[in-house]
């Protein structure tokens, strides 16, 4: 198989489409004032080719802020693209659409993933969603979109899920998480008095969140939101941990970027060395894929800022261009088989 990436910095899709012949799978990125515009434009210029978009940026050797970028799949690949829709409320009354996708392009655990765009409700989509890759032993990568808006083979959708089931015919295709973070001290946390809905954490071993948080890092009010690049929270999940950023601070409680339930066990995590991290995982690539065709990766926002902050976001692409043709999107949470998780990378590697 052939990974394309187009782009335009100004937001012109006939650039961004240049080059780009027999795709069989294509993914939008835009931005929040030509998306549906985009999506139109994409549908005239490759009709009936499976296509799935949202707001965001995307990357290639440099990034894309605001304008447009494409991301398609040729030459060796079966693809089938869908929705999910009303996810707020029950995603699983369309569940039926995911299984006939895969069976569309037999898929299978050893060549196929699933990539999604999301609006929104992410852990109950992905478990959703998993009721039926799992059967399959397929995996997903994907992520969060901006705006509530994401679109499907020519059409544009909210409160939905969009995927693409691919399958590469030329080889093996697996997907990886990357957290370069790691435990602070020994803190362990009960979690209480939270919502769900609006995934907000309030009491910490029956303390408020935001003093614990404070007292430990020995921060105030103002610097929390941007200590969190730092030291995010993390939820325990058997041997694996999933990271939650902090997004707000509402009187002692904590807003998050992804949902804390009553009695989830949480850990305080810090940043580690995120350069040496991000070379182990370009060698455990390397070792278990020697020939690769295609990377495809979902970097967090949080990610984004932090790498660009500390002058790392150029090098990083470069880094990662060195594995072969690699592209990605920014998201605002990241999706790794049934998990939803925050300041991560996620990627598809294709044989």
């Amino acid at each position: 198989m052939k990974q394309f990436f187009g782009m335009s910095q100004t937001g012109s899709l006939e650039e961004a489409l240049r080059g780009l012949y027999q795709p069989q799978f294509i993914m939008l990125l835009s931005n929040e004032e030509q998306f549906e515009r985009h999506v139109e434009e994409l549908e005239k210029r490759c009709p009936g080719v499976p296509s799935i978009g949202c707001i965001g940026m995307c990357y290639q050797m440099g990034v894309v802020e605001h304008g447009v970028g494409v991301i398609a799949f040729c030459d060796g690949v079966a693809a089938a693209a869908g929705v999910l829709e009303h996810v707020s409320t029950m995603p699983v009354k369309y569940i039926q659409r995911l299984e006939r996708n895969i069976q569309q392009v037999r898929g299978s655990s050893r060549d196929t993933v699933c990539i999604d765009f999301c609006t929104g409700n992410d852990a109950c989509v992905l478990t959703t969603m998993n009721t039926v890759l799992r059967q399959h032993g397929i995996s997903l990568v994907g992520g969060t979109g901006g705006e509530g808006r994401v679109s499907a083979n020519g059409r544009v959708y909210q409160d939905a899920v969009v995927y693409g089931v691919v399958r590469n015919l030329g080889g093996c295709v697996k997907t990886y998480k990357e957290n370069i973070y790691h435990q602070l001290g020994n803190y362990r946390f009960i979690a209480s008095d939270t919502d769900r809905a609006k995934y907000i954490l309030g009491s910490l071993n029956g303390k408020s969140a935001k003093q614990v948080y404070k007292s430990i890092l020995h921060v105030t009010d103002e610097e929390i939101l941007t200590r969190t690049f730092q030291n995010p929270f993390g939820k325990v999940n058997g041997d694996d941990t999933c990271i939650i950023s902090i997004k707000d601070v509402q009187g002692g409680a904590l807003a998050c970027f992804r949902q804390v339930n009553d009695s989830d066990v949480l850990i305080l995590l810090e940043l580690g060395d995120y350069r040496a991290i991000v070379q182990d995982t370009i060698r455990q690539i390397c070792r278990e894929f020697p020939h690769r065709s295609a990377i495809f990766s979902v970097n967090c926002l949080f990610r984004y800022k932090l790498f660009s902050e500390q002058n790392y976001m150029q090098a990083y692409l470069r880094d990662m261009a060195a594995l072969g043709n690699h592209a990605g999107f920014v998201g605002y949470g990241e999706h790794y088989n049934n998990r939803f998780v925050n300041q991560s990378m996620t990627c598809a590697v294709f044989e």
